[in-house]
């Protein structure tokens, strides 16, 4: 076990997940249990399902904080929604829009893939034909991953529901917005997205262990004739215990629940539309670091470029799979690997949650000591360079200390 052993100094977590999280929560998690059962949980928690609401900005969606992971969050979005045998179009466009439609089919969903190259988004041209071909609603939902973490590829959702709209198409968009939501625009009413889900580990910047689901009023009414077996992630449970006003089907993490209230007020103070901006300035400044070096980013047109995480293209002669190792070997600096078919093609440098400008320069600075170790000519500051000139002319005051 001599590989684990502890090194000096803070390790620099650069993954895309699970991410760094803030003093404030892990102060706020440091608690004996509760019993749950108290009047005093059930009153936090209708408070914490109403503030949720505002990071998939919705009015009218209704929260399912599950314990359980993203993967999780699928299913329930899926079970409850949907029956077995329904048509479902699903983007195959990296490693995790694969096993969410790996799920689906084995769920199983008659699911119509629209596979793309690995660095491109979703084909909504095919989506297009396959709506207007659709005159009997054959289609019963649209399964799209906003953010594949795979990637670093975005998909415009609007451009979706602006096709649904047009052939008059009643079919459901569910959402993965597992690195997406509290990091990138998301706006769920805005957008007519029925079901949306993240997990706490990602730009929440919580522990992993809270699947959080959205779903709004027509997903509900789906809910009601949806023949998928379902237990755990069953929503009426849920809905059957709002309704008494004691909140949980089953025992929560009390610890999770007081960190999330920490998490949730870190970004109602900076402001979403705030932190939003500061992942397009991370991500910008990542994009212009990887320009300087030489590289390229696996993501192939800028209007798919995601702001929470960049997949950098390694030379032929490099491993990228040896760039991550080395990175967490000689500097304690952890990167996303390559997965399935990018794998040893790329690293990736994750640029999400409760990060700010000089962690990711010196993030920045690792990588470029990890390339030239690894046999890649690149020039010692360059990337720095380039990303500290683009901070140093667009990071605003901190509003706090005004």
């Amino acid at each position: 076990m001599a590989d684990y052993v502890n090194a000096p100094g803070r390790t620099h977590l650069f993954v895309p997940g699970p991410v760094n999280i803030p003093d404030q929560v892990i102060r706020a998690m440091s608690r004996q249990n509760e019993d749950y059962r108290s009047p005093a949980i059930p009153a936090m928690t209708k408070i914490l399902l109403e503030d949720v609401k505002k990071i998939f900005k919705t009015t009218t969606g209704t929260i399912f904080m599950i314990p359980t992971t993203g993967t999780g969050a699928w299913e329930s979005a899926l079970t409850n929604t949907l029956s077995p045998g329904d048509r479902v179009v699903s983007f195959l466009i990296g490693q995790f829009s694969l096993l969410w439609i790996d799920q689906q089919q084995r769920l199983g969903f008659n699911v119509d893939v629209v596979e793309s190259e690995w660095g491109r988004g979703a084909d909504l041209d095919v989506l297009e034909a396959k709506l207007r071909a659709d005159a009997a609603h054959t289609i019963k939902a649209i399964a799209i991953v906003h953010n594949e973490t795979a990637t670093g590829v975005t998909n415009d959702l609007t451009k979706v529901r602006r096709l649904l709209d047009t052939y008059r198409h009643p079919a459901l968009v569910l959402v993965d917005g597992v690195s997406s939501i509290c990091a990138l625009d998301f706006r769920m009413d805005e957008w007519g997205v029925d079901v949306a889900l993240t997990g706490s580990q990602k730009a929440l910047s919580l522990p992993t262990g809270l699947g959080i689901i959205c779903a709004s009023p027509k997903a509900i009414e789906a809910s009601k004739t949806a023949k998928s077996r379902r237990v755990f992630f069953d929503w009426k449970d849920y809905l059957k215990f709002y309704k008494l006003g004691t909140m949980w089907p089953y025992t929560p993490s009390i610890q999770m629940l007081y960190g999330l209230r920490a998490a949730l007020d870190l970004l109602f103070e900076e402001g979403l539309d705030n932190v939003i901006k500061r992942h397009n300035r991370l991500g910008t400044a990542t994009r212009l670091a990887v320009e300087a070096w030489g590289l390229k980013n696996c993501t192939q047109k800028e209007e798919w470029f995601s702001d929470t995480v960049t997949a950098v293209v390694v030379p032929p002669y490099i491993d990228g799979g040896e760039v991550v190792k080395h990175a967490w070997k000689r500097y304690n600096l952890s990167l996303g690997l390559g997965l399935n078919k990018v794998a040893g093609k790329v690293f990736r440098i994750g640029h999400l949650g409760y990060l700010n400008e000089l962690q990711l320069l010196g993030c920045l600075s690792g990588v470029e000591m990890v390339l030239r170790d690894v046999g890649y000519p690149v020039k010692l500051g360059s990337g720095v360079a380039a990303a500290a000139s683009y901070l140093s002319n667009t990071t605003p005051m901190i509003e706090s200390r005004l």
